[in-house]
């Protein structure tokens, strides 16, 4: 297959209600959405994720919208490819980037299953008809707020909830949580909130039974993340440090996690995500799939990712009403049961709503 057009739409998507992390606070979901075109008409599509200043990673979207427009698709245009794992050895001469790299892997893999006539999970090995949903929620004012959020998402059906922490929103808040909910599958999710030096107060949180805490520490701190491992009972899961197949790796080496979390949005893509996934199968390690906050075209892609069947834990991948009054995809992504469908469409499985991605979009490029 050969792209012989593309595609760039910078888009602020807003979001249901304010989302609180340890690194910042959100209104809007800023990401690009790209779109190629094959020599028979076909079209796949992609997201890049990054947000709209570098605070989870060194990307931001200005950025990747640069190397989208005058780097890696130059790059691509009018070059035979056999299968869109040949990206990762087309554009290694990049360094990092991983986000706007996402957006042309899956964008490729979208439209690699289209012209076989398949679905995403299907062409790219996953073998689950649904995949389990969790939620993730961000900080809250008081943890009366908090257990109030918790209970709509576990009457929505959510399997699993993640409680974005902070040393000022943390042992309180999910004791609170706990003590409401003494069954639930609970975990937390730090933002590299934390410091080796507060091991002591992160033990106090291995009395609440939680599924995880994940990234406590830096992101590029996996020695510390090592210790602080051997100092708790609660399993550590890594994010902001799974990057590459060589960071799941170290992890796994130097016994800095349990428990990784892959997001094909921050790893490169699915051909990476892939590779991830192998290793922690072939290793023993559980693993889900996280979300940046995508749009319906992440989220597809994010479900056809935790189709594979090393995605042992529950994933954050919710509903698209769960944060976008509006999103860019038809029909809506929709919560069963807390389980998600895993489209048997061609490609994402999903149409686009051009209606409101043009509504939202603030810059476009045709190459």
């Amino acid at each position: 297959m050969r792209v012989t057009s593309a595609s760039l739409y910078k888009i602020n998507l807003p979001l249901q209600s304010i989302f609180r992390t340890s690194f910042g606070q959100m209104k809007t979901k800023d990401f690009i959405l790209v779109a190629l075109q094959d020599e028979d008409g076909f079209t796949g599509y992609g997201e890049c994720s990054a947000f709209s200043i570098p605070f989870y990673t060194e990307e931001f979207r200005d950025s990747a919208y640069l190397l989208l427009q005058d780097v890696l698709i130059p790059t691509l245009l009018n070059q035979e490819i056999t299968t869109p794992a040949q990206l990762t050895t087309a554009f290694h001469t990049i360094k990092r980037n991983n986000m706007a790299k996402a957006a042309i892997d899956t964008a490729m893999w979208d439209l690699y299953a289209k012209r076989k006539h398949q679905s995403l999970g299907k062409v790219i090995g996953g073998n689950k008809k649904e995949v389990l949903a969790g939620i993730s929620i961000g900080i809250q004012p008081s943890p009366a707020i908090l257990v109030q959020k918790v209970q709509q998402a576990v009457k929505a059906g959510y399997q699993r909830v993640k409680v974005k922490i902070n040393p000022e929103a943390d042992y309180q808040y999910l004791k609170a949580v706990r003590n409401a909910f003494p069954q639930l599958m609970l975990m937390a999710d730090a933002n590299s909130a934390y410091q080796l030096k507060d091991a002591e107060r992160l033990k106090k949180l291995d009395e609440l039974g939680l599924l995880m805490i994940e990234q406590p520490l830096e992101s590029d701190d996996l020695l510390h993340h090592a210790r602080l491992q051997q100092q708790l009972t609660t399993p550590i899961c890594l994010d902001e440090s799974i990057n590459s197949l060589a960071d799941a790796q170290a992890m796994y080496q130097l016994g800095s996690g349990r428990i990784i979390n892959i997001k094909v949005s921050k790893v490169g893509g699915l051909t990476i995500a892939k590779e991830i996934q192998a290793f922690a199968q072939s290793h023993h390690i559980d693993c889900w799939c996280g979300g940046m906050l995508g749009s319906g075209v992440a989220r597809a892609a994010d479900i056809a990712a935790a189709s594979l069947p090393g995605y042992t834990l529950p994933n954050d991948i919710s509903a698209s009403q769960r944060y976008f009054a509006h999103d860019i995809i038809k029909p809506l992504i929709s919560l069963n049961n807390g389980r998600l469908k895993v489209p048997i469409s061609p490609g994402l499985g999903f149409n686009l709503d051009w209606d409101t991605i043009h509504r939202y979009t603030i810059e476009e490029n045709k190459l």
